[in-house]
């Protein structure tokens, strides 16, 4: 869109219904051709305005993905910091979490430019106050935001700090100590991810052998909710070809990671989660309704409180938690990212960082791994043993997957028959989409994405087989509606 078009938005809320870039599940979505100068110094701007009504400050943090529209983005969104007269501090290419503990530790706002997983013709932006990610209601004060018109100023971006980074991995190496991962064999899977070179340096400085394996001048988004048939394969071949014992990757900020066992299997995000948050000793836990129900079934923690998907929703959780009185609390999705919400008595060192993380959980269960002496797969095989399998239909509209949503949300036996399945429903959870636990314990979980035109899917059984094997029926029955 033209910049000229944004003339006449006076609020962050004009911009948003003229470019079609609007806030999802986590931060500012949309195409990359949408993204102009314009529009970013419009969002930079109002965010900026939100802060500064809670907030003193003279810097602000930026960093990036490695997704080819991402610089460009970050120079416009450094150009209105500038026309607003503050300082940035551009970080470079790091991932999210490194930058929100960033901003976190200097009491500055922070402003990461990515898509996350999404397509590399979408990008996004997602912002961080000083004391941590903003809310869904930073969010509609940003829409309300009166702005002044961006001057267009051009400069480069200043030199990349590096103190961002190097802290970041100073908080895992503090974790867990020097050669704490010594005798390991790891391969870091590192394609276009943004912390594709600072995960093999971590696990080098704490003793690991690390293998690096198929990196990508090409993005690729990695999904760790939906992993690829490709993507499962090469897990399975460079387990048995490099005999190691993990795998490790992320999606491409380094919010979520991905991770296989010894024999290349993929854990699930919400197990990586689960197995993190007993390792650590936390007690209360906040997570989305997608997660996997061997979280209550473990009888690991206190509460558990299940909320709407999304980082905003889980920290709107553990909030409540602490106000409630909880200690030790922690929250997780379903995509693996960790959220630290208290201290832990345990581990002193690490203080609480409440955005996504992918290095916690990972360190974490390797860490736990090597205590026990034992395979990653023997973590997971002492769960309870329930199974989630996920996909999503991509290119389906936003508006038909709402409208299916609803139709059957009255009625989730019509879901059920309109999908051609088998099954009689025992309750109905329509917290975010609609989940439908079925008699046999089957459980169907449809929502649209918060973040790019997809319907996704979640299947939760007693089998890894039969629940992939439903994702598959449910998805093809979907995309004939």
């Amino acid at each position: 869109m033209a910049a000229t078009k944004m003339h006449n938005a006076n609020m962050l809320q004009d911009v948003m219904q003229q470019s079609g870039v609007g806030f999802g599940t986590s931060g500012a979505r949309g195409l990359v051709t949408a993204m102009t100068d314009d529009v970013c110094a419009a969002y930079t701007q109002a965010f900026i305005q939100t802060l500064k009504q809670s907030f003193n400050f003279k810097q602000v943090a930026v960093a990036i993905d490695l997704r080819p529209s991402s610089p460009k983005i970050a120079n416009a969104c450094a150009n209105m910091l500038k026309q607003l007269g503050l300082e940035v501090i551009f970080c470079g290419a790091i991932p999210t979490p490194a930058l929100a503990l960033f901003a976190q530790t200097s009491q500055i706002p922070g402003i990461m430019v990515t898509g996350s997983h999404i397509p590399f013709d979408r990008n996004g932006l997602k912002f961080y106050r000083p004391d941590g990610e903003i809310s869904k209601a930073d969010e509609s004060a940003m829409l309300a935001a009166e702005l002044q018109a961006f001057a267009g100023v051009s400069s480069a971006l200043p030199a990349e700090n590096s103190a961002p980074r190097n802290a970041y991995m100073q908080r895992y190496k503090d974790l867990l100590g020097e050669g704490a991962l010594a005798g390991q064999k790891l391969a870091v899977y590192q394609h276009s991810s943004v912390g594709r070179d600072l995960l093999p340096q971590l696990f080098t400085e704490l003793g690991a052998e690390v293998i690096c394996l198929a990196r990508s001048d090409t993005f690729v988004p990695i999904d760790t909710e939906a992993v690829s048939a490709e993507d499962m394969q090469k897990g399975l071949d460079w387990a048995s070809e490099y005999q190691v014992d993990a795998i490790i990757s992320t999606d491409g900020d380094g919010d979520r990671p991905l991770m296989s066992d010894e024999k290349g299997q993929w854990l699930r995000g919400d197990i990586v989660g689960l197995l993190t948050a007993q390792a650590l000793n936390i007690t209360y836990l906040a997570v989305p309704v997608s997660c996997n129900t061997a979280i209550e079934a473990s009888g690991a923690f206190k509460h558990v409180m299940r909320t709407r998907i999304g980082s905003p929703y889980v920290i709107a959780g553990m909030e409540t938690l602490q106000k409630n009185g909880a200690s030790s609390v922690a929250g997780f999705e379903a995509n693996g990212g960790f959220l630290l919400g208290s201290s832990v008595p345990a581990y002193p060192t690490l203080a609480p960082l409440p955005t996504r993380d992918a290095v916690l959980p990972v360190v974490c269960l390797l860490a736990q791994a090597k205590r026990q002496n034992q395979p990653l797969s023997a973590l997971v095989a002492v769960l309870p043993q329930r199974y989630t399998a996920s996909d999503r239909l991509q290119n389906f509209a936003t508006k038909k997957s709402k409208a299916l949503i609803e139709s059957w949300s009255s009625s989730a036996q019509t879901m059920l028959q309109a999908l051609n399945l088998d099954e009689t429903v025992r309750d109905v959870d329509t917290t975010d989409g609609l989940r439908v636990t079925c008699i046999s314990g089957h459980i169907i979980h449809l929502r649209p994405s918060g973040n790019a035109p997809e319907l996704r899917c979640y299947v939760e059984s007693d089998s890894a087989t039969l629940s992939q094997a439903l994702v598959n029926k449910v998805l093809k029955q979907l995309a004939y509606l």
